[in-house]
């Protein structure tokens, strides 16, 4: 359990520091390019005359002294067309399913958005780690629950609203995501605002003129969406 206590600020500087490394770009070029390729657009070959139809045989006529044939196989003769037993079919069918969600702890109440975030601490004990885009989905919440703010260089104000970084960490403090994961979803967060043209960090982003929790809210979905298609 990490005991490392970052500030707002601090989590600004380390992801914009992994955004700008080479191995990151690599991570984020071309993500987005997966459309399929266009369709050739060669002229089709021309269409060759049809050869002219045989004419029909003439219709048999069933002899009455003979069983009527049912036109279609037995019912059970479907189980010949597949390529596997129906027991591995059914069995690659739920394996294939989507895992049962995990249950899923709801934030602390309003008290605890005022609490010391030390307080929290006790809820990292045992849980797993989780990717970038499922990190921000949290925070998301908590600005959703417990409000965002834009006072500069403040973890959360009096009524305990968070800022985009003091939802992150949060969100890392109640135990969804390790230090790494923070990491990353800033610079996810730094790499969807780079696409929408803003050069700065996450912080002089959210306190902007005019900035609205709407805004913050955007922001985090487009990445959210950035992230998870790029398998983070």
């Amino acid at each position: 359990m990490e005991i490392v206590q970052l500030t707002p600020d601090q989590l600004d500087a380390q992801a914009s520091r992994l955004h700008d490394t080479d191995a990151w770009q690599r991570i984020v070029t071309g993500w987005e390019q997966t459309a399929r390729e266009p369709a050739s657009t060669a002229s089709p070959a021309p269409a060759l005359p049809a050869p002219p139809a045989s004419p029909a045989p003439p219709a048999s006529v069933p002899d009455p002294g003979t069983p009527h044939q049912h036109p279609h196989p037995h019912p059970a003769d479907w189980r010949e067309l597949l390529s596997m037993p129906v027991d591995r079919l059914v069995e690659d069918s739920l394996r294939a399913l989507p895992p049962r969600r995990p249950h899923e702890r709801p934030l602390p109440g309003r008290l605890g958005a005022v609490l010391p975030e030390r307080l929290h601490a006790w809820r990292r004990i045992g849980q797993p780690d989780v990717r970038p885009s499922v990190h921000l989905g949290y925070a998301r919440q908590i600005l959703t629950e417990w409000g965002w703010q834009n006072t500069p260089y403040r973890l959360r104000n009096a009524r305990g609203a968070r800022c985009l970084c003091g939802a992150m960490l949060t969100a890392h403090r109640l135990g969804y995501g390790s230090l790494d994961t923070v990491d990353r979803a800033g610079a996810w967060l730094i790499t969807e605002l780079r696409s929408q043209g803003w050069s700065g960090l996450i912080g002089p982003w959210n306190r902007h003129p005019g900035r609205t929790a709407a805004d913050a809210l955007a922001l985090i979905d487009a990445t959210i969406h950035r992230a998870a298609l790029a398998g983070h």
